[in-house]
């Protein structure tokens, strides 16, 4: 009975230690960043302009429909996120916009590479990839 107990336990640690190791750390992003307005108007030509650079820049990793199931998404270390869901979604413009700007770990930065205008409409192209 007490190896039992001991077993148990000792698998008990060991799941909790994987779970853990499992969970993406929180990614902190500035006030100054959260609370940004994004300057670029939501239509049409934002859209499609976001289209094109997140197909270039992001769909590799992301996925076509942002669901984290890109080509390179299996050579990841992290999932790359599901843009669809509404814990995405939640997220400030600006949020999203310090993401894709500063980067982190596997996610490149993309300052210097794009625009801040660019940035801008790849965010408002996201915002079209919820359910």
């Amino acid at each position: 009975m007490k190896n039992l107990k001991l077993l148990f336990v000792s698998s008990l640690i060991m799941f909790m230690s994987i779970s853990l190791m499992a969970q993406p750390k929180p990614w902190i992003v500035p006030a100054n960043f959260k609370t940004m307005k994004n300057p670029v108007a939501v239509g049409d030509a934002s859209t499609k302009a976001g289209l094109a650079l997140y197909t270039k820049n992001c769909a590799s990793c992301h996925g076509k429909a942002g669901l984290g199931d890109g080509v390179k998404a299996r050579s990841l270390k992290n999932f790359p996120g599901d843009f669809s869901k509404a814990d995405f979604q939640k997220q400030s413009d600006g949020d999203l916009y310090y993401k894709s700007k500063i980067g982190r770990d596997e996610m490149p930065k993309y300052e210097g590479k794009l625009s801040d205008d660019d940035i801008w409409n790849v965010v408002n192209y996201m915002r079209t990839l919820k359910k």
